[in-house]
């Protein structure tokens, strides 16, 4: 069944001119990657995600939220981009156009090759003014020290540049990926849940526009229903034979 299902995909994917391809977090999870849970347990269980992922939880306890993502950020640097990743970077050549919008923010789409990602949570990787007064900083070796660092331009804190509890979504980069979803003939839906909106939002948004929705997933998800291909797998075995080399 699962084989079948993935040949009738790879064929409508390959009649496709404009490809949109949305990703969760099972995608990074198969390298390793925890999922934004798993790294509440253990070590810091006992903290409320609104201490960690709020802009409330940082001006309460700056050193104790950038621990954490400085922790989360070790762990991101010990995984490795898997075949799911690395098959989405060279099938981007294949077609007229092709935007690869992900909810994760570790950056393995880019370490995989892939170019141009529409981060819609932002990037762990990267940090930028608690003041929002436009100052980033691309990589962790560029920071200055401290937990946190002091914002090079106006010297209040950095922050993790990523979407917290409260915080609305990059407008130009959650406009392109609406745009990509309206424009594309085909919607790849990789290891995500549909619980977490906008992004849930956007394979109903491409169906609606007449696109063809292939929806990938070793688990049942909120988006199955819109799915007309719904391949029941992880990304690293099933996206290599959807764009077959």
């Amino acid at each position: 069944m699962t084989e079948a299902a993935i040949a009738a995909a790879a064929r409508r994917l390959a009649r496709a001119h404009r490809v949109a391809v949305l990703t969760g977090a099972g995608i990074s999870a198969e390298s390793g990657v925890p999922t934004f849970r798993d790294t509440q347990r253990g070590l810091w269980a006992q903290f409320d995600p609104m201490q960690l992922a709020s802009r409330e939880g940082f001006a309460a306890d700056p050193a104790l939220v950038w621990r954490w993502y400085a922790w989360r950020r070790e762990l991101v640097a010990g995984a490795q981009p898997n075949a799911g990743h690395l098959a989405l970077a060279p099938a981007a050549a294949r077609f007229a156009q092709f935007d690869l919008i992900t909810q994760n923010v570790d950056g393995l789409h880019a370490r995989a090759g892939s170019r141009n990602v529409l981060e819609l949570h932002g990037n762990l990787l990267r940090s930028k003014c608690f003041a929002q007064c436009g100052t980033f900083v691309a990589e962790p070796r560029q920071l200055p020290p401290g937990e946190p660092p002091r914002c090079p331009r106006c010297g209040n804190w950095l922050r993790p540049d990523v979407v917290w509890f409260g915080e609305m979504l990059d407008p130009d980069v959650l406009d392109a990926a609406q745009q990509a979803a309206v424009d594309c003939d085909a919607m790849l839906v990789v290891g995500t849940s549909g619980l977490v909106t906008p992004a849930a939002g956007l394979p109903a948004a491409a169906k609606r526009a007449g696109a063809t929705v292939v929806v990938v997933n070793p688990n049942e998800s909120e988006l199955d229903d819109v799915a007309d291909h719904l391949i029941r797998g992880p990304a690293a075995a099933v996206l290599p034979s959807l764009f077959p080399s």
